[in-house]
């Protein structure tokens, strides 16, 4: 048949963007409900709208896709649901950066007029980041695009909100949060980046109120703190102080004596002075110390991380300090100079420290003390500590369970209010008529009195609501107050942690609360493919809420992918210069390589070091397949087609081979992808396809095709293309591009190999004794050529080589394809047999065969002695590493009594092969050292 002919060169620019365009004009990716196989879904972790695609996105994405193409190619309903965050915080600095660009702020345009201007900015930049996915080879079902703040989400946000007030399971209450006093609302603890640094560490007198000729010494980095202290702690057990414990200190800089409390959670006698300052409104700790011993609570700084007026009268502040409305730096300079000049600072000294900033503005972010929405989360954890332990959700790998079920434990209630206006604005009002007290109106949070005058009448009304108002939690605005019956209510101005509405992510994007086909069909999802770094902010959340909601866990298996660093094991980021940017790589190398990079590096555990070579290696793999596509297309003129059907056996040897080999590999990378190991699966069909059906089988072709009209040849090019056409469908998930294209254009049967069957291993063709006769033929031409490649010696200069072997089946298959060898190995001579005798300008190394040996001498004209002895010295030294691991597991008692028998017994194989390889090159190192020294 005349087959269409492939360009000389792969342009993965041109192929890509005409497949992708292809696959979504013929709908592969849509899932229905009503489709027959078993469903198999996956929610996308939804990007923040505002993302562009880093390296980071680009390893999520591809082993997702893996996963849904190998899947849907199985003949599974394959769901893969896309969508995107709101990412409040973000998504609003974006908007505010183009608000100050234009001379204005949000708190001018009003909060309804900038929610407005942030929809307006989603529609037409927030798709960016899709587009990309799309390019990177993204098969999500595009037709259900989620947003987590379309109408349906929003719903199912209320609904569950709702629900979790009427179940006691919020609260608003007063406690201390992360606040970014640039971005003017609460973090959670993930949106807190920590930096090392060296900090200041500062040591204070704190003398006793009834004899200050005694004092207690304490350190810390936050001096200007100290003016909020409510107490001072030392541990119950330490002899030094616990008989101070009842008494009292003069707090320096204020008029306040405050007592000395015993508390053993907070204070480590070994550590430090053994003294602890308390500042309840300023330090988690101390927060948690000040509830244990009824500690007032006295905060100095307001939301700007400014020190605040009413808050410095209250601490009794000296009025000479002058600290009103000081940022923070600025008040600790004067709090250390006062300290210093009245004889309260002991020294200073340099400390390592941890700085929390806010991962978006990079702001110093401040323990804060503020009213806030809580989540009760003990009761909803337990049931997800139960899931994980009794197999419901497995996490994989296994080595993340404890740490899983260690946060879990000691899980604090989850504060999910945000002060910002893009968000999920919070379903709670408040009766003017009943909380007049409550409700504070005040000038805007942005600014103080004399900004909030420029302001519009409408945006000046910002109010403060305390603790202690009383909501009412509704899915939509009460009409009257049930208590005093007033139709005036002020709604909650904060919005949703963004986590809130994401933790909704599996069963609110299939239609809940409503009991949909979609729901019905899809949930629980199959799989979640996520990063370590949200295990615990995201995940755990997930299956809480899921439990909660639907009764069911929201997935089966969680697959945590490790993090992409450079090349040295380092964070990649802009200021080191050392990003890879997955886009750039995508235009250089193609999608394909960078894809394959990611899965054959995607080590379960391990962070990944990537370098840009590693994805031009692979971009030289896609080469390797498109030139092997070009040779077969090339042979596929003459008969091939009568052939079809001829049983395997009266096929060529090396048809054979090559299709045993194939259906070895198709079984291994199915059970590597279903032990979610594509590091595994990639690597072996990265062997198979280049040492194996490259390397060997279209060399072993090449002379059965030469009599272009025989039966031989018939029958090769009916195994190349069987062979070929089942390799591009099993390679397909990894390389979905470069596949199709080549798939196109071979004998096939359907119109895409996205869709075509995934292969299965048959075992009735993979034959382990025709493996085995040319398992001797492989290794001796292998030798050959990495001696020659060792040496610098052209492949065209013809060698002459000595085999002596040690048994029968070796030898007969060397004899039978002796003519094979001689050409593949481009030699001037072979000889085998049991009593070969190696001429003594020889160099000789022992092959293993798996159980078998055999000894081969090559005999190189020219041989350079210093380069095979550094050739020797080389494999020695990697027989040294490999000796030295299987040792040590076969002297672990640990690993010797859980192994499988046919595991323990195929080390003990390697243990014995490698040690006879190593004695025999020790002996031919000697041999050339002593011809080197002159000897015989």
């Amino acid at each position: 048949m005349a087959a269409r002919r492939l360009e000389k060169t792969y342009d993965p620019q041109q192929v890509e963007e005409r497949w992708s365009q292809y696959w979504s004009d013929r709908r592969y990716f849509h899932a229905d409900v009503h489709r027959p196989g078993g469903p198999y879904s996956i929610a996308i972790p939804p990007p923040n709208v505002t993302g562009s695609l880093h390296i980071g996105h680009a390893l999520n994405t591809t082993l997702q896709d893996i996963l849904v193409r190998w899947r849907r190619m199985q003949g599974r309903n394959a769901l893969w649901l896309p969508g995107t965050d709101h990412a409040g915080i973000a998504t609003q600095n974006v908007v505010e950066k183009q608000l100050v660009a234009e001379g204005t702020t949000r708190e001018a345009l009003g909060r309804e007029a900038f929610v407005a201007r942030v929809w307006e900015w989603k529609a037409r930049s927030g798709g960016a980041i899709l587009q990309q996915l799309k390019a990177l080879g993204a098969s999500c079902d595009w037709d259900r695009l989620r947003f987590t703040m379309d109408e349906g989400l929003s719903k199912a946000v209320r609904e569950v909100f709702v629900r979790l007030f009427e179940d006691g399971l919020l609260y608003r209450g007063e406690r201390l949060i992360n606040w970014c006093p640039r971005c003017l609302t609460a973090l959670s603890d993930i949106e807190v980046e920590h930096e090392d640094t060296v900090g200041v560490l500062y040591h204070i007198h704190y003398p006793l109120a009834d004899d200050p000729t005694q004092r207690l010494t304490v350190a810390t980095t936050r001096p200007e703190t100290l003016l909020g202290d409510t107490a001072v702690a030392v541990h119950l057990e330490d002899p030094r102080y616990n008989r101070l414990i009842g008494r009292k200190v003069k707090l320096p800089l204020t008029s306040r004596d405050i007592p000395i409390v015993g508390d053993p959670i907070l204070v480590n006698r070994e550590f430090g002075t053994g003294a602890v300052k308390i500042t309840p409104a300023h330090d988690f700790n101390d927060f948690e110390a000040g509830e244990r011993h009824n500690l007032p609570r006295i905060a100095i700084f307001n939301e700007h991380a400014q020190m605040d007026e009413a808050g410095l009268h209250a601490a009794q502040v000296d009025a000479a300090l002058d600290l009103a409305l000081k940022p923070v730096r600025e008040a600790r300079a004067v709090v250390v100079q006062a300290l210093r000049d009245r004889g309260f600072l002991a020294k200073v000294e340099d400390h390592k420290m941890a700085l929390g900033r806010c991962y978006r503005c990079k702001t110093v972010v401040e323990p804060y003390l503020s009213p806030q929405w809580f989540v009760r989360i003990k009761p909803l954890a337990e049931p997800a500590i139960k899931a994980v332990e009794d197999g419901r959700v497995r996490l994989i790998p296994e080595g993340w369970v404890n740490n899983y079920l260690g946060w879990m434990r000691d899980i604090k209630d989850w504060c999910i209010s945000r002060q910002i206006w893009w968000g999920h604005q919070i379903p709670a009002w408040y009766c003017r008529g009943c909380n007049q007290e409550a409700i504070l109106e005040a000038a805007h949070r942005a600014g103080g009195t004399a900004e909030a005058e420029k302001l519009p009448a409408a945006s000046k009304k910002s109010y403060t609501i305390t603790s202690d108002a009383k909501p009412i939690v509704a899915r939509t605005a009460p009409a009257h107050c049930p208590d005093c019956s007033t139709s005036e209510f002020i709604r909650d101005p904060d919005v949703l942690d963004t986590w809130f509405s994401s933790a909704l992510w599996p069963f609110s994007t299939l239609g809940w609360p409503e009991q949909t086909p979609e729901l019905k069909t899809f949930y629980p999802t199959s799989t979640l493919v996520t990063g370590l770094d949200i295990l615990f902010f995201w995940v755990a959340r997930m299956i809480m809420m899921g439990l909660k909601f639907t009764g069911e866990v929201p997935f089966r298996d969680v697959y945590i992918h490790a993090l992409v660093r450079d090349v040295e094991g380092q964070k990649m980021s802009k200021s080191k210069g050392n990003v890879i940017d997955p886009l750039n790589v995508m235009k250089r190398y193609g999608t394909d390589a960078l894809r394959f990079t990611l899965a054959a590096m995607a080590s379960p555990g391990r962070d990944i070091r990537l370098a840009e070579e590693r994805i031009e290696g692979y971009r030289n793999f896609a080469n390797k397949i498109w030139n092997a596509a070009r040779f077969i297309l090339m042979h596929l003129d003459g008969p091939w087609a009568e052939a079809a059907g001829s049983a395997g056996s009266d096929r060529p040897m090396a048809d054979r081979w090559i299709t045993s080999r194939l259906h070895r590999c198709i079984g291994e990378v199915g059970e590597w992808l279903t032990l979610y190991r594509f590091d595994e699966a990639a690597n072996a069909l990265y062997r198979f396809i280049w040492h194996e059906y490259c390397d060997w089988y279209l060399e072993l072709a090449k002379p059965a095709l030469a009599d272009t009209g025989s039966r031989q040849a018939a029958l090769t090019r009916q195994t190349l293309v069987e062979s070929f056409e089942t390799l591009l469908r099993l390679l397909h998930p990894f390389m979905p591009f470069i596949t199709e294209e080549i798939w196109q254009t071979l004998p096939h049967t359907g119109d895409s190999v996205t869709v075509a069957p995934y292969p299965t291993p048959n075992p009735a063709l993979i034959e382990k004794t025709i493996e085995e006769e040319l398992l001797p033929v492989q290794k001796l031409v292998s030798g050959v050529r990495d001696i020659r490649g060792a040496q610098g010696i052209s492949p065209n200069r013809k060698t002459a080589v000595s085999v002596r072997t040690f048994d029968d089946d070796t030898e007969r298959s060397l004899k039978a394809h002796s003519g094979l060898i001689i050409s593949l190995g481009r030699l001037g001579e072979l000889s085998v047999g049991k009593a070969i005798r190696h001429p003594q300008s020889a160099t000789v190394s022992l092959v293993s065969l798996g159980g078998r040996a055999m000894e081969v001498g090559i005999v190189l004209e020219g041989l350079d002695l210093a380069k095979e002895t550094t050739r020797i010295q080389k494999r020695l030294g990697e027989l040294a590493v490999h000796l030295t691991q299987i040792e040590s597991k076969l002297s672990n008692p640990d690993f010797v009594s859980k192994a499988p028998s046919e595991v323990l017994e195929k080390n003990r194989e390697k243990l014995h092969a490698f040690q006879a390889e190593q004695e025999k090159l020790s002996s031919e190192l000697a041999r050339l050292r002593g011809i080197a020294g002159g000897g015989k």
